[in-house]
């Protein structure tokens, strides 16, 4: 326990100092202090008890839209960076969409609902592949990475790209579809919503998507180390949550050209392409997690669960 208050009292205000530049005048953050040290602070020591100096650890942090992953995965970022002394990168799924241009062959080439950023098969995973394999080379000299800006629904010019300059101890790996494993065939051929009976009557989008989970994505899930999954109630509740994220993205892109932010039936109509894979996930995941963050209805991590 006095371990724990050490390393509270270290860290705490740049944690702090963080989630102050995630508030808005009307959403502000609520039991900061027993999310950082009841749970993401003995996250980080059970985290920091398995990395080794050989090869960087690699955690797969997942959970629906909406339900924190940033917020959480940067204020690990800070612990073990801060306390743990651990040289820490960080990056999201998101950044590894395809380029619009990359998404428009895809959607006349295979389906036209993979013109939207999303779901499996619209992000390029062979820039994490890559990394992991300049990790091994004993010359590691230093490798770049996407950042994708979703108000404008395109990857940022290389220049504004992550550099990694040195082999890290620690990769968090975020996003909503982390660590997801495909479906059975079978299952697939029942429309969940809307979006699937209109826009999919053949089954060739959902297919296609479940094809990419059963392989390129599978062996890139394979190679986590552990996965922490965030566990909300319900898919109901992460849409109320992506609407406010997407408030927050309006606020924060006003007056700016080419701005794709969108408006309420857009985020939800949006999310229907998010919704099979993350039902499969509210079913299947706490069960292969390493570790489970139940949620409560105030986006608060109300238990965890290490399995």
């Amino acid at each position: 326990m006095q371990s724990i208050t050490e390393c509270y009292r270290k860290v705490s205000k740049d944690c702090f100092k963080f989630i102050k530049s995630q508030e808005t005048s009307k959403e502000k953050f609520k039991n900061k202090q027993k999310m950082i040290k009841s749970f993401l602070i003995p996250i980080s020591f059970w985290i920091n008890g398995r990395t080794k100096k050989s090869k960087p650890y690699l955690i797969g942090l997942a959970g629906g839209q909406g339900t924190g992953k940033t917020t959480i995965s940067s204020i690990l970022k800070i612990i073990l960076t801060k306390y743990f002394k651990l040289n820490v990168f960080k990056i999201s799924i998101d950044d590894l969409y395809k380029t619009q241009k990359d998404r428009i062959k895809l959607s006349k080439k295979i389906h036209p609902l993979l013109m939207t950023r999303g779901v499996p098969g619209t992000h390029d995973i062979n820039f994490i592949f890559d990394l992991l394999k300049k990790t091994k080379s004993k010359r590691f000299n230093h490798q770049r990475l996407p950042k994708f800006n979703k108000a404008i629904d395109d990857r940022l010019k290389r220049k504004s790209w992550y550099i990694v300059k040195k082999v890290p101890d620690v990769i968090i790996f975020e996003g909503w579809c982390v660590g997801a494993r495909a479906e059975k065939n079978t299952t697939l051929k029942k429309s969940i919503n809307s979006l699937e009976r209109t826009e999919d009557k053949n089954l060739r989008w959902r297919k296609y998507v479940n094809a990419q989970l059963q392989t390129k994505y599978k062996k890139l899930f394979s190679k986590l180390d552990c996965l922490l999954f965030l566990k909300a109630g319900n898919f109901k509740l992460l849409q109320s949550w992506r609407l406010k994220q997407e408030a927050l993205l309006k606020l924060n892109s006003k007056n700016k050209a080419n701005n794709k932010v969108m408006s309420k039936n857009e985020v939800l109509s949006f999310m229907q392409t998010y919704q099979r894979v993350t039902q499969n996930m509210f079913k299947f995941a706490p069960k292969y997690s390493s570790i489970v963050l139940n949620l409560n209805r105030n986006h608060q991590i109300k238990s965890i669960k290490y399995n």
